[in-house]
């Protein structure tokens, strides 16, 4: 799919990934980018940056969290700017460490990282279908493909976007839905130099470069283009989640080595 001329919703678009793949989109001839996110003031400064230099969009103050706001966000974007091409389920957050993460923080992250893209799929699919067409964009991270040491609701949610994505392409792609799965390493933002465990950071930083925003919406634009589900700006994700499937033992023991490394363990 080419971008230009079509209608663009981008969660989590105040920042980090979400503003870099909401600018990107403008610059792609966007007909439409709308930008959500829970921090409304944020999302304005980015629509207003995205109109300013020549785009079309408009923020949308959304709690993913909450199914009604997710249903309102996607009336008003069609209100505005007619059916939605592109639903970029981007918004996500990182807390907790393993089991004893208090209930509220796993139903919290759960929310955000997986349940958001679940209402937004309900609200999308009876008009995509009924279109035959749509496209949906999840973004998960390399931890749904592998694991993040320090992190035991990180890695589960991110684990359960995958397997939802892996989901809708199964079932819906020969109706005319398409996914892409975005799974990055490292990028520089919000989440990755304050939100999330040192030995987190350690372990994502011993795994590659740290890239950003923009390196990652290139990346994206190119799968799209292409139709691609899996989207990888670390392309070296890909030789460790084949190491994983390859000999899941043997990639158990190394990652053991690597939280012992950058000290990670419980």
């Amino acid at each position: 799919m080419q971008l230009e001329g079509k209608v663009v919703v981008v969660t989590g678009g105040a920042s980090g990934i979400g503003r870099g793949l909401a600018r990107r989109f403008g610059a792609e001839g966007a007909a439409g980018v709308v930008v959500a996110d829970v921090n409304a003031d944020g999302a304005a400064a980015v629509a207003a940056e995205i109109a300013g230099a020549g785009g079309v969009s408009m923020a949308v103050p959304t709690n993913v969290a909450i199914e009604a706001e997710v249903i309102g966000l996607v009336e008003r974007a069609e209100a505005t700017y007619g059916p939605i091409d592109l639903f970029c389920a981007n918004a996500g957050i990182g807390l907790g460490t393993g089991p004893e993460t208090p209930d509220d923080a796993w139903e919290r992250i759960w929310q955000v990282n997986t349940m958001a893209h679940v209402y937004a799929a309900r609200a999308l699919l009876p008009g995509w279908l009924a279109r035959g067409e749509g496209y949906f964009l999840a973004t998960a991270s390399a931890a749904g493909l592998l694991t993040q040491i320090g992190s035991a609701p990180y890695a589960v949610t991110k684990h359960a976007a995958v397997a939802f994505a892996e989901w809708l392409a199964v079932t819906y792609g020969d109706q005319g839905v398409r996914v892409s799965c975005l799974c990055p390493q490292g990028v520089r933002t919000g989440m990755f130099t304050g939100d999330i465990r040192a030995a987190s950071a350690a372990a994502v930083r011993a795994g590659g470069a740290v890239l950003e925003p923009e390196d990652v919406a290139e990346a994206v634009v190119a799968a799209i283009a292409a139709e691609q589900f899996l989207v990888l700006p670390h392309p070296e994700v890909l030789t460790y989640w084949r190491r994983k499937t390859d000999d899941y033992d043997r990639w158990l023991n190394g990652m053991r080595r690597l939280q012992a490394r950058v000290g990670g363990d419980q």
